[in-house]
């Protein structure tokens, strides 16, 4: 195994205190807002034998296992992060692989720079993702039933939503969810920020359900995002609790600690709560409108302790153990590679003891147990 030394984003919209207070180290008054672990090359983890980017290309199939090299190709398939959420992040939507394979060779053909600011895919692939909590979380996922929407709107009594009511109420459910989010994106900026601002002040005062998108417009006044996001369900967490996010599926993180893992892709389309670039036409042509349930995972347990979270992609397969001490050792000896993530109490990897925030990788089949008295997660890949 190899002891992963990771790298901290600072985005802005981090939490100063909650990665420190779970790495146990003294806050630096920064935003704190995702540890990445893995083989991405904007920040992949250092091991001892290089990074680990270096690791897998100098052996796939060593790291890797020669099925995982067959399915996925030579490189480490998935993202593990710690997220840490201290106001919303942007409103966004992920395009599925066919999507972001078209929309990757359609900006190459025509030669946008690839880091520059209004390009959408920075890579051919898909990024669905699965944000499990460690602490109560807040999001938005996917979209409310149009109806409870239109009583949601309806009952803030701003004149400028009318006809979005009006909309929610009367068509189809996919027409109206496209015109009323086309019509929030591409309306007249100044008229929509005086939209937002009556919209804000009246769920300020109403407070219950609305209070979430008060918070919100309070972290980005005047922004369309505010009324795009009460399209949506808003879903609290509780620890152990889920979420998976498939192509196409609009979503945000607006506060809590969680462990997130997603497939190696940086695709990101933003629908507001941002100044990013939003691509109103390619947004569209990406968002599946249809309205679900949050659709919160628990996990499954197995005989052998592991608690699973089941979703439908190959990429990536997240579960976690909660180990006591005294009991026997877990055998995670497995033919794919693995990270191990420490959230809890004190546990050992193999020769590593790990404290909480702190990792290892596996590579496949080499020998893995765990053992001792806290909370590890598991990271693979099915294949």
């Amino acid at each position: 195994m190899d002891r992963l030394d990771n790298t901290i984003r600072p985005y802005a919209w981090g939490s100063p205190t909650a990665i420190p207070h779970l790495l146990g180290v003294e806050p630096t008054g920064e935003p704190q807002a995702e540890m990445w672990m893995g083989a991405h090359p904007g920040a992949p983890s250092r091991t001892a034998r290089g990074t680990l980017v270096e690791v897998v290309d100098a052996g796939p199939e060593r790291e890797l296992g020669a099925q995982a090299v067959a399915k996925f190709g030579p490189r480490l398939p998935f993202l593990l992060k710690i997220l840490a959420a201290g106001a919303p992040l942007s409103l966004q939507v992920h395009p599925d692989l066919k999507q972001a394979q078209e929309g990757y060779a359609d900006e190459e053909r025509r030669g946008v720079p690839r880091d520059a600011a209004h390009r959408n895919y920075k890579d051919a692939n898909h990024k669905p993702e699965l944000i499990c909590a460690l602490t109560e979380f807040d999001g938005l996922c996917g979209f409310r039933d149009p109806a409870e929407t239109a009583r949601l709107l309806d009952g803030l009594g701003v004149d400028s939503l009318k006809p979005y009511v009006d909309l929610l109420s009367a068509h189809p459910e996919e027409a109206a969810l496209r015109e009323v989010l086309t019509a929030v994106l591409s309306a007249d900026p100044e008229e929509m920020a005086h939209t937002v601002a009556e919209a804000t002040a009246a769920c300020t005062r109403l407070g219950g359900d609305y209070a979430p998108y008060a918070d919100i417009a309070h972290h980005y006044p005047g922004d369309p995002g505010v009324i795009a996001a009460m399209l949506l369900n808003h879903v609290r967490l509780q620890p152990g609790e889920a979420l998976f996010l498939g192509a196409g599926i609009p979503h945000a993180y607006l506060d809590g600690l969680g462990v997130e893992i997603m497939a190696n892709s940086d695709n990101v389309l933003r629908c507001g709560l941002t100044p990013k670039h939003v691509d109103v036409p390619e947004l569209l042509r990406v968002v599946r409108f249809e309205a679900r349930d949050a659709g919160v995972l628990r996990p499954e347990a197995s005989p052998d302790g592991e608690e699973v979270y089941e979703t439908p992609i190959d990429e990536f397969r997240l579960s976690r153990y909660a180990l006591s001490e005294g009991g026997a050792p877990h055998d995670l000896t497995r033919d794919t590679p693995q990270i191990l993530l420490c959230t809890a109490g004190s546990v050992q990897a193999g020769e590593h003891r790990l404290a909480p925030g702190q990792s290892v990788f596996v590579p496949a089949a080499e020998k893995a147990e765990v053992s001792g008295a806290g909370t590890v997660f598991r990271a693979t890949v099915i294949v």
